[in-house]
């Protein structure tokens, strides 16, 4: 099942539904969220919609929003960093959380914006993995480099926009091997598998676990393959106006401008 939070044309109210092909179908009641808390997998036989009419929404607004840094091998590479013994764990404020097809606004301190395309998995029940979607863990990198802490430099208002929706765990047969590209411009900058993750999903989810209960709706942005534009030589970062397309194999797409 894909859950996806959206607006319907004409309507300032946001709905949850079930995508099915080219349409969402929305759910007589409840939202996104109540469908991960509960588990309540029961097909949706609300009005229907083309899903080309319909304005998508961040599926869920999270509690809180982890990420995992240096968490590919071929990312750890071109940044010349070892491979970490541990999951690199930080977290983004909540204020991060961004529609999947919404602007990217780069605050006037930040002058190295960057992509990064990432795996994102969404908590269910009892700590347990719900489903997945496709994120871009904007990063400031000049912020990144003169803070040790990294709430500032990937936690700005609005450098989370992940969706399209919430595929459902039980959809995707294996989440360590899916195809995931990054377009700038069109232009192929990241095209790699999810078997290069250094640390697979329930290890990660076991990791921070250990000293954080994990809530339906959390979400967990898993790490960043090479081809990063701070990696390029030489650099290049984004501008205003600049479009970024992620899209990961059976998951769906993304695509942001930067404002």
């Amino acid at each position: 099942m894909k859950l996806a939070t959206f607006l319907a044309p004409g309507d300032d109210t946001p709905r949850a539904g079930e995508v099915r092909g080219d349409e969402v179908v929305a759910f007589a009641s409840g939202t996104v969220l109540d469908r991960l808390a509960s588990g309540d997998r029961t097909p949706a036989d609300g009005p229907a919609f083309a899903l080309a009419d319909v304005t998508l929404l961040a599926p869920v607004q999270p509690r809180v929003l982890f990420g995992i840094g240096l968490n590919y091998r071929a990312h750890a590479e071109e940044q010349g960093m070892e491979v970490p013994e541990f999951p690199i764990v930080f977290t983004m404020a909540p204020s991060a959380n961004a529609d999947p097809f919404a602007p990217v606004v780069c605050p006037p301190v930040v002058r190295r914006l960057d992509y990064e395309g990432e795996l994102v998995v969404v908590m269910g029940a009892d700590g347990e993995v719900a489903g997945y979607a496709v994120g871009d863990d904007v990063s400031a990198r000049d912020l990144q480099r003169r803070e040790r802490q990294w709430t500032r430099a990937k936690g700005a208002d609005g450098f989370c926009p992940w969706g399209p929706w919430i595929t459902t765990a039980d959809e995707v047969e294996n989440v360590h091997d899916l195809q995931l590209r990054t377009w700038v411009n069109g232009e192929l900058r990241q095209d790699t598998r999810t078997s290069d993750l250094i640390f697979t999903v329930p290890q990660v989810v076991d990791f921070i676990r250990e000293t954080t209960t994990l809530a339906p709706g959390d979400v967990i942005f898993t790490g960043t393959p090479s081809g990063v534009g701070s990696a390029m030589d030489p650099r290049v970062f984004l501008e205003s106006g600049d479009v970024i397309r992620i899209e990961i194999e059976g998951l769906g797409a993304i695509e942001h401008p930067v404002a």
